[in-house]
C-alpha cells in the first residue's frame, strides 16, 4: 500500500505542475493562499518505530497527531514543543512543515529542535534521506530542521523522526493581576532564574504563568512566586495552544504575530495584545484600518518582525519582507530543492 503511494507522489511530481501539499488541511489559512493541484498526504500515515526508551519516534507524514499523541501518552511521553492541533485532524507533515509551537515553545524549543531525520521526495521524485538516523546531511544543510517551516516549498515530507520527552511529574498555573509592563518585567526577571517556568500569557492585565517539572521544585517555585492557582490550568493552556482562547474570539480582526526581543518595551499599536513565551511572541488583534506597514514598522524599530497570522488582507505579504541578503539564500534553497517550482509555490512568499 505504502509502495504503491510512493510511486503516485512520484508520477504526480512527474507532470511538473504545481501541487498543493496538504494533509487534513488544519492549516490551511496559513502563509499565502495554497495553489496548484492537490496532493493528500493522508494515505502515507503509520509510526514506522517507537522507543520509548530511546525517546524518539518516527512517522509518515499523514500520521495524525493525534495517534502521535496516544502511542506517547501510553508512555507517559510528550511532544514538549506542543504543537497545535487545530480541531484534531493535524498531521506530522503538516506539523513539521508549517513549523508552529505552542505556549511552552521558550522553555522547550521549537519544532526544529527535535526534528531529528527526515525522508524527503524532491522535484525529481528521489527519496532522500537526511539527519542522525540515517545519513549526513549535503550541501551545508541541516536538511532535516530546515525543513521545518518551510511550509513544504522545498519537497514532499514522507517521514520524520522525533525527539520526545517524558511528561513532567507536576504542574501549577498561576495568575497575578498586573500591567503590561510590570509583566515583562516580571517575566525577564524570572526568566534568568533557575525556576520551573514553562510557560507564560498575558491579556487584559492578567499574567498567566505555568510550572511544570520535579514535584519539589513546582511547590519551591510556588511559595516564592505566589500568585493565584488556575484550576482548569489544563485546560487554560490548550486553548491557548489551538487559539481558543477569548482573545482569538475576534474573527474578522486580522490576528498579528510579532516576534521580539523578550527586553522589548510594550507595543504601543492599537487594537487588544496577548503576550506569551517570556515576551518574545506578542498577538495583537488590530483593527481592520490598521495598515501593515505601520505595524512592521514598529515591530522592526523593537528589534524584531512582524507576520500576519490569520486574517487581513494577504496582498501585503503574511510574512516579514525579507532582507536582501536573505532572500537571496532562500531563492538559492528553492532552486536547489525545487528548480521548476511544484511544491507549494508561493506558499511563503508569492515570487517563490
Amino acid at each position: 500500500m505504502q509502495g504503491s503511494l510512493i510511486d503516485s507522489f512520484r508520477e504526480r511530481i512527474a507532470q511538473a505542475r504545481p501541487l498543493q501539499i496538504r494533509g487534513a488541511g488544519s492549516k490551511d489559512w496559513y502563509g499565502q493562499a495554497p495553489v496548484g493541484e492537490l496532493l493528500d498526504t493522508r494515505g502515507h500515515a503509520g509510526i514506522v518505530d517507537y522507543e520509548p526508551t530511546e525517546l524518539v519516534i518516527t512517522a509518515r507524514c499523514g500520521t495524525s497527531l493525534g495517534e502521535i499523541d496516544a502511542a506517547l501518552d501510553a508512555n507517559d511521553q510528550m511532544l514538549a514543543f506542543e504543537p497545535p492541533r487545530f480541531g484534531g485532524a493535524a498531521t506530522v507533515g503538516g506539523m513539521v512543515a508549517a513549523g508552529l509551537s505552542g505556549p511552552t515553545r521558550a522553555a522547550a524549543g521549537a519544532v526544529r529542535d527535535f526534528v531529528l531525520g527526515a525522508v524527503l521526495m524532491d522535484a525529481q521524485g528521489e527519496q532522500l534521506h537526511f539527519g542522525g538516523q540515517v545519513m549526513k546531511n549535503v550541501a551545508g544543510y541541516d536538511v532535516s530542521r530546515l525543513l521545518a517551516g518551510s511550509l513544504g516549498t522545498l519537497g514532499l515530507i514522507l517521514e520524520v523522526s522525533l525527539k520526545v520527552l517524558p511528561k513532567p511529574m507536576a504542574s501549577s498555573t498561576r495568575v497575578f493581576d498586573i500591567d503590561q509592563a510590570g509583566a515583562l518585567r516580571l517575566l525577564n526577571q524570572w526568566g534568568g532564574q533557575p525556576l520551573p517556568l514553562v510557560a507564560s500569557a498575558w491579556t487584559n492585565n492578567v499574567l498567566t504563568i505555568g510550572l511544570a517539572g520535579a514535584s519539589a521544585a513546582v511547590a519551591a517555585a510556588v511559595a516564592r512566586l505566589g500568585g493565584s492557582e488556575l484550576a482548569n490550568g489544563d485546560d487554560f493552556w490548550r486553548d491557548l495552544r489551538e487559539q481558543r482562547h477569548a482573545f482569538f474570539d475576534q474573527p474578522e480582526q486580522p490576528l498579528w504575530r510579532l516576534s521580539l526581543p523578550s527586553v522589548a518595551a510594550p507595543v504601543e499599536l492599537p487594537g487588544a495584545q496577548l503576550i506569551e513565551w517570556g515576551g518574545a511572541q506578542r498577538w495583537l488583534r488590530a483593527p481592520p484600518d490598521l495598515d501593515a506597514a505601520s505595524v512592521r514598522a514598529v515591530a522592526v524599530a523593537a528589534g524584531g518582525h512582524a507576520s500576519l497570522h490569520r486574517g487581513g488582507d494577504k496582498r501585503v505579504g503574511v510574512f516579514h519582507p525579507l532582507a536582501p541578503a536573505v532572500l537571496a539564500i532562500h531563492r538559492r534553497l528553492k532552486q536547489q530543492f525545487d528548480p521548476q517550482a511544484i511544491f507549494n509555490p508561493g506558499r511563503m512568499y508569492p515570487d517563490l
